[in-house]
């Protein structure tokens, strides 16, 4: 269960690593304009604040590689929390399909973290 836990935690990390990418170097291109249905000027004129936002994912990532290296059970939850509200707030407030690709990935990893430290404990 472990093994399972750490293989989703793993993924989401390397999903916002894959957001920081396409956030802080790809948001004027045309691939990033596409992905996140922008006209030029819409991402010319957001760059900055697209360019934090990845950071910011850079930081989520960060944690949970940093959970998954020292195998501390706290670190995994707090990041993994700390994706979900922001996957919930994002799906809410920006593009629904945000709650599916960030918040989802997430939530599973989050339960899949909780029942390989039950599973410990017995």
């Amino acid at each position: 269960m472990n093994l399972l836990a750490n293989i989703f935690t793993f993924l989401v990390a390397i999903s916002h690593i894959g957001i920081l990418i396409l956030e802080m170097f790809f948001w004027n291109h045309p691939i990033g304009q596409k992905i996140f249905s922008m006209t030029p000027e819409v991402a010319e004129s957001s760059s900055v604040l697209a360019m934090n936002q990845g950071l910011y994912n850079g930081f989520l990532a960060a944690g949970l590689f940093w959970g998954l290296f020292k195998n501390r059970f706290d670190i995994k939850i707090f990041f993994l929390s700390c994706v979900i509200v922001a996957g919930i707030f994002g799906g809410i407030t920006a593009k629904t399909s945000i709650l599916f690709t960030q918040g989802l990935p997430a939530l599973l990893a989050f339960i899949l973290v909780l029942a390989a430290s039950r599973n410990a404990t017995n």
